[in-house]
């Protein structure tokens, strides 16, 4: 049986949130600390910790099946690189900030100034969309001390909360693109093992969905059940089992957790009593 190689990130947050994701899949992963390659116990599946940006150029050039990696990256330094699934977390941006004491109205006011970055490609790319021509200088880590040394007038650089940015007197004043972690696949992938990255795809799907949802049951009056329908967002009808109270039924669905309070509310409107809302650990469709 062949092995899928995967690629995820040897350090930081991306490599638990990924390590956690493949272990929801049902995927148990033996790793030990500073360990750079490791396999599943249960899935035939390998696990290479890479430095994270040196990933991409092991998924062009098919030294690995497929990456947990942050799309920023790969517009960076991997176009065309397929991207199987968008992942939900280790969310970003890819901005331009500025000293807080500098006057900004538009992009215009960049032109021909010395940017500090370290994805002089997606700088270059993006200020030539909009006929700007700026003196890049590349440089990796502390990106955010360049203005304040002198080396340069603006930084393009991942931002998430904003308070490196704050911490050293810049401002946000661009967004040059949104990111998160994803599936990527390598353009070289053997066709046995894409089946494999079916496989994990389907998983993910089921993980993420079940994330995203949460089970609520309710008591409901009989001549309610109609009007609580046309509340649940349902995956195909309720699911509806009677009481042993007469008049009364206990209503099963899903919801999205991001609205169910307001859900919740008009639930409550309607009749329903009793409403409980518990976590889904996979919801398979």
């Amino acid at each position: 049986m062949s092995t899928l190689k995967i690629a995820i990130q040897k350090s930081g947050r991306l490599n638990e949130e990924s390590i956690q994701i493949l272990k929801d899949c049902g995927i148990s992963i033996d790793n030990g600390i500073d360990q750079l390659k490791a396999e599943a116990t249960n899935f035939p599946l390998e696990v290479l910790f890479l430095r994270n940006s040196d990933i991409p150029q092991y998924l062009i050039d098919g030294v690995v099946d497929a990456a947990i990696v942050g799309d920023n990256l790969l517009v960076e330094k991997g176009k065309g690189i397929e991207v199987a699934q968008k992942l939900g977390f280790s969310k970003c941006r890819v901005s331009v900030a500025v000293p807080k004491t500098s006057k900004y109205n538009s992009i215009k006011d960049l032109d021909g100034l010395r940017i500090a970055t370290s994805y002089p490609n997606t700088v270059t790319d993006y200020f030539e969309s909009f006929g700007l021509s700026v003196d890049i200088h590349q440089i990796s880590g502390s990106v955010e001390i360049a203005p304040n040394i002198g080396l340069a007038d603006a930084i393009v650089d991942i931002v998430s909360s904003g308070s490196t940015l704050f911490k050293n007197n810049l401002k946000e004043v661009e967004v040059i693109l949104k990111s998160e972690a994803v599936l990527a696949v390598s353009p070289k992938i053997d066709p046995a093992n894409q089946k494999l990255i079916d496989t994990l795809k389907f998983r993910i799907e089921s993980v993420l969905r079940a994330r995203k949802s949460r089970y609520i049951l309710m008591n409901v009056p009989n001549d309610k059940i109609e009007a609580v329908g046309e509340i649940l967002p349902v995956l195909r009808s309720l699911t509806v089992l009677p009481l042993a109270q007469e008049g009364w039924s206990s209503v099963h669905s899903v919801i999205d957790k991001d609205t169910f309070w307001e859900v919740i509310d008009k639930l409550k409107d309607v009749g329903a009593e009793g409403i409980l809302v518990c976590p889904i650990e996979k919801m398979v469709l």
